[in-house]
Formats: structure tokens, C-alpha cells, sequence
């Protein structure tokens, strides 16, 4: 079983994303904040994270920059997930080194098809 971390600091987001997961059949773990992400990511070594930008403490730019400074994270996909959509953000996440985008309000069939793009 594949197993993908989510972090995001809304409840509702990471139960959202957690519940359409489980239900394709993933593992999911999850994480509050930026600190916990890094923390948990180094825990379990999930084969796909999904990482809010915009979160308290560390926010996503600074969680994937420490991610992908250890080689065991350099082929890990990470997920940007962002309610900013705006020109530019996603080539800006792109070069920050994450692997896939996905904007909020969260569009369901977007996520699944995101995700198993990145697992495949």
C-alpha cells in the first residue's frame, strides 16, 4: 500500500484529500504545519506528499527546500497545494521543486488523476 502524506493546517482540507485517498486505496498519514510535515515525511518516508503552501511556521517553499537537501527525498513527487492561483504560481512551485499542483477549492477527480499520475 502506497503511502502519501498530506499537510495542510485546515482540518477540513487534510480530511478532504485523507478521505478521497484512503478510499483509492492509499495510506495516509497527516500533518499540521510545516514542522510536523518534515518531521513526519523523515518518519514514515512516504512515497507522495501533498504540501500546502501557505501554512504557519514553515510554509511549503521552506518545507520542500529541506526536503529535497536530503538525497532521500530527491525523487519523492510533492504536491504543491495552493488556493493561490495566480500567473506565475505554478511555474514558481515548479522550480521550487515540486512535481505536481493542484489548486483549492480542491476539484476531486483533479486530485485522483494528480496523484496517480505521480504514482504510476
Amino acid at each position: 500500500m502506497k503511502k502519501v502524506l498530506v499537510a495542510d493546517d485546515k482540518d477540513t482540507g487534510r480530511e478532504l484529500v485523507r478521505t478521497v485517498l484512503e478510499n483509492s486505496g492509499y495510506q495516509v498519514f497527516e500533518a499540521s504545519d510545516g514542522e510536523a510535515a518534515v518531521a513526519e515525511a523523515r518518519r514514515i518516508h512516504p512515497d507522495l506528499i501533498i504540501l500546502d503552501i501557505h501554512m504557519p511556521g514553515l510554509d511549503g517553499f521552506e518545507v520542500i527546500e529541506k526536503l529535497r537537501s536530503e538525497d532521500r527525498f530527491n525523487a519523492t513527487p510533492i504536491i504543491a497545494l495552493t488556493a493561490s492561483a495566480m500567473m506565475g504560481d505554478r511555474e514558481r512551485a515548479m522550480a521550487a521543486g515540486f512535481t505536481g499542483y493542484i489548486t483549492k477549492p480542491i476539484r476531486l477527480g483533479a486530485l485522483r488523476a494528480e496523484v496517480e499520475r505521480l504514482l504510476a
